[in-house]
């Protein structure tokens, strides 16, 4: 089936047969992968999308769920009682995007221009920590971390030299920190000193040397310069 066949006839596509430009026809209007990022790690109302992802409109949110379910990457459902509400959760291919987005974070990293001030969701958090964590550095690091937002909480547990997740905070956690996914990721990758995070209102509940050896697994990449040649390393490259 020829993908024009299904658009509303004001969809261009990339005359072009790689499967790189058809992915891009697919899921490479603005927003898109975003959109497919805040639903990776389950299913997510309309109303909690729009909230994660500052600067969407109604309209636009509305436009992008309605294309990626049309062309297989998302799917609608209504909840079991007594939640009966309805949620857009990804399709099991459509899940299979995740490592493109790990990749594209990782990538995206190293830009010179990237702004970290910029807002981040708690899955954008969540997904950052998948993108950098370096197994090569976790051989001998044991570490379960819960961290907290306002609205949600993840723990994570290092172990033989992999990263493991799950959604809320294991009551085995050696430490736990709550503040804004952008506070919690700039304290992990030494972006800023916890100190300084701590004084803006971060809290740090139980072992800290627990956290410091999680956050010595992970790293951001060395950016790069005007001409693309590496110009910095470390935790808060």
């Amino acid at each position: 089936m020829k993908l024009e066949k299904i658009t509303d006839g004001d969809r261009r596509c990339y005359p072009d047969a790689c499967g790189t430009a058809h992915a891009l026809d697919l899921i490479g209007e603005r927003w898109a992968l975003l959109v497919i990022r805040e639903m990776l790690l389950g299913p997510r109302r309309f109303a909690d999308l729009r909230e994660s992802l500052p600067g969407i409109s109604a309209n636009v949110l509305t436009q992008r769920l309605k294309w990626l379910e049309t062309v297989g990457v998302v799917q609608r459902r209504k909840l079991a009682p007594p939640a009966s509400v309805q949620v857009y959760e990804l399709t099991e291919w459509g899940r299979e995007a995740e490592s493109v987005i790990v990749a594209l974070g990782r990538w995206g990293a190293r830009s010179p221009f990237q702004d970290v001030s910029q807002p981040l969701s708690a899955v954008g958090m969540v997904m950052s920590f998948r993108a950098m964590f370096l197994p090569s550095q976790a051989e001998s690091v044991e570490a379960k971390i819960a961290f907290s937002t306002d609205k949600t909480a993840y723990s994570f547990t290092i172990s033989k030299g992999a990263l493991g997740f799950d959604a809320g905070v294991d009551a085995s956690a050696q430490a736990r920190l709550c503040g804004t996914p952008g506070q919690l990721a700039s304290a992990v990758y030494g972006i800023r000193p916890l100190e300084d995070l701590e004084r803006e209102g971060v809290r740090i509940d139980g072992e800290r040397a627990a956290f410091h050896r999680f956050a010595s697994a992970f790293a951001l990449p060395p950016k790069v310069g005007w001409d693309g040649s590496k110009v910095a390393a470390g935790k808060g490259a």
